[in-house]
C-alpha cells in the first residue's frame, strides 16, 4: 500500500524548512523591535470559542471548520485562525490584570486548519504568523499594527505592496448600515446566490464578502458604510488616516471590504502584493483590524483589541516567485576523515568535541573509503578536514587541511580537543 499525505497538506522538506525558519526569524526580529512577546496556544479548542467569535454565518463556521466530538463527548475544533485562541488565553490567564503592562502585545506562529478546496497558497493545514494588542482603543495602536505588518513584509524583501483600508464603525454605525444594506439587497434577493440569500437578514455584511460573480455585481452599487458612521467612528477613522499619512504609509479606501470574520469593528485592512506568483493580480498577503468586544464575548472584561494574521504559505510562494532567498546555506566548518576501524571511535569523539566548541562538524557513517570521504567533505562545502588513521593515532596527531587553499599541517590531537580555533590559526598564519 502506498501512503500519501492527506489532501490539502504539504511536507516541508529540509531545503524549504530553511526558508520557513528564515521567515520566522525575521518576524521575531521585527516583533521584538515593537515589543511584542510570543504566546503559544493549543491547536484545538472548544467549538464555542470559534463559533461564538467568528460568526455563525461566516464561511469558517458554516463550511470550513474541522470539528468533532472527543471521547468525553466534548465538541472540539482544530483552530481555523489564531485570534480567538489568543483571546481565550488572554481571558483565562487574566492577562488584563492591573499588574500587566498595557497595551498587552503578543504574537503567535503555527498551523491552522480549514476544510476548503486546496489551491495555490491555500491549504487545509496552513500556517499563520499574527500579532494581537489588547487594552488600548487608540487609533495610533491601529496604525502601529498596520506599520508592523508593512515592516514585516518589507523585512523579507517585499516592497510592491498595496494597503487597502476600511472601517466597520462602532455598533451604532453597523446597525444603521445593516438596515440600509438590507433595504438595498431585498429587491435583488431572487438574483443572489444561495449563501447570500441565507445571510441577507442574518448578517447582510457577509453578502459584501461573497465570491459569487453575480453577487459582486450587485453589491458594487450598494451603499457605503462610510455614509453611516457615527461621529465617534468617523473621528477614529479620520485619525487612523492622519497617522498613516504622518508615517507616509500610502493606502486606498475600499468601502466594500468587510473581512471574513464577524468580530471586526472600526479599522480593518488588507496588505496586498501584485507578485507574479498570482499572475500579477493584487492578492492579500496579510490582513487584520480592530475587534473591540471580542474579549467580552469570551467572558473577559471590556477590553479593546487589534491585530493581524499573515499566511506563511502564501508569503513563501511570493518569495519564491520573486527569487528572494532568505535562508543562507551555511558551510560546514570541519569534516573528520577517519581511516580504519581503530580511528572510528576517535573520529566520533573529535566530531563531538568540535561541536561542543561551537563548530559545525561531520564525519562518515557509510564506511566510505578516504577518497569518498573527501568527496563528501567537498559536497558539504567543508572549510577544513581533519584526517586521522592508525599512524596519526600512534603519534597522537591529526592532519589538518584548509580545503579552500589546500594548505596542510600536522596538529596535536590534544589541541583539537581543547582549542580547535587556535589549531587552525597555524594554517591561517601560513597563508598570510
Amino acid at each position: 500500500m502506498r501512503y500519501q499525505r492527506p489532501k490539502g497538506t504539504a511536507d516541508i522538506l529540509p531545503k524549504e524548512a530553511k526558508q520557513w525558519s528564515a521567515v520566522e526569524s525575521r518576524a521575531r526580529e521585527v516583533f521584538e523591535k515593537y515589543r511584542y512577546q510570543e504566546m503559544r496556544t493549543p491547536m484545538f479548542e472548544s467549538f464555542d470559542v470559534f463559533s461564538r467569535t467568528s460568526g455563525e454565518t461566516s464561511d469558517i463556521v458554516t463550511k470550513e471548520m474541522y470539528d468533532f466530538y472527543d471521547k468525553g463527548d466534548r465538541h472540539i475544533t482544530l483552530r481555523p485562525e489564531g485570534t480567538a485562541g489568543i483571546v481565550r488565553a488572554y481571558v483565562e490567564n487574566k492577562l488584563y490584570g492591573p499588574e500587566v503592562q498595557k497595551p498587552f502585545k503578543t504574537f503567535y506562529m503555527g498551523p491552522m486548519f480549514r476544510y476548503e478546496r486546496p489551491q495555490s497558497g491555500r491549504l487545509r493545514q496552513f500556517h499563520q504568523i499574527g500579532v494581537e494588542a489588547f487594552g488600548a482603543d487608540s487609533p495610533a495602536l491601529d496604525v502601529e499594527v498596520i506599520s508592523l505588518a508593512m515592516a514585516l513584509l518589507n523585512s523579507v524583501g517585499l516592497h510592491s505592496l498595496k494597503l487597502s483600508l476600511n472601517t466597520l464603525g462602532d455598533n451604532e454605525s453597523r446597525q444603521n448600515y445593516r438596515q440600509a444594506l438590507i433595504d438595498f439587497l431585498e429587491p435583488h434577493e431572487a438574483e443572489l446566490s444561495k449563501d447570500s440569500k441565507e445571510r441577507l437578514h442574518k448578517n447582510p455584511l457577509r453578502v459584501l464578502d461573497s465570491k459569487d460573480a453575480n453577487d459582486q455585481k450587485i453589491v458594487a452599487e450598494a451603499p457605503s458604510i462610510l455614509d453611516y458612521l457615527t461621529s465617534d467612528a468617523t473621528k477614529h477613522f479620520t485619525l487612523v488616516k492622519q497617522y498613516l499619512d504622518a508615517l507616509e504609509i500610502p493606502y486606498e479606501i475600499d468601502s466594500n471590504m468587510v473581512r471574513g470574520l464577524d468580530y471586526y469593528n472600526h479599522t480593518i485592512f488588507e496588505v496586498m502584493s501584485d507578485s507574479k506568483a498570482f499572475g500579477g493580480k493584487w492578492t492579500t498577503v496579510c490582513a487584520g483590524g480592530r475587534y473591540n468586544g471580542l474579549v467580552e464575548q469570551l467572558g473577559g472584561p471590556e477590553t479593546p483589541g487589534v491585530g493581524f494574521g499573515l499566511g506563511v504559505e502564501r508569503l513563501l510562494l511570493i518569495l519564491d516567485a520573486e527569487d528572494i532567498e532568505l535562508s543562507e546555506q551555511q558551510d560546514l566548518d570541519v569534516y573528520v576523515v577517519g581511516i580504519g576501524e581503530k580511528a572510528d571511535i576517535e573520529s566520533l569523539k573529535i566530531v563531538q568535541a568540535l561541536r561542543q566548541q561551537g563548530f559545525s562538524a561531520e564525519r562518515d557513517y557509510l564506511n566510505k573509503k578516504p577518497k569518498g570521504q573527501f568527496k563528501a567533505a567537498n559536497k558539504a562545502n567543508a572549510n577544513y578536514t581533519l584526517t586521522i588513521g592508525q599512524e596519526e593515532l600512534d603519534q597522537q596527531k591529526v592532519n589538518l587541511k584548509d580545503m579552500r587553499t589546500s594548505q596542510q599541517e600536522s596538529v596535536g590531537l590534544s589541541q583539537i580537543y581543547t582549542d580547535f580555533a587556535q589549531a587552525k590559526s597555524v594554517l591561517d598564519e601560513k597563508e598570510n
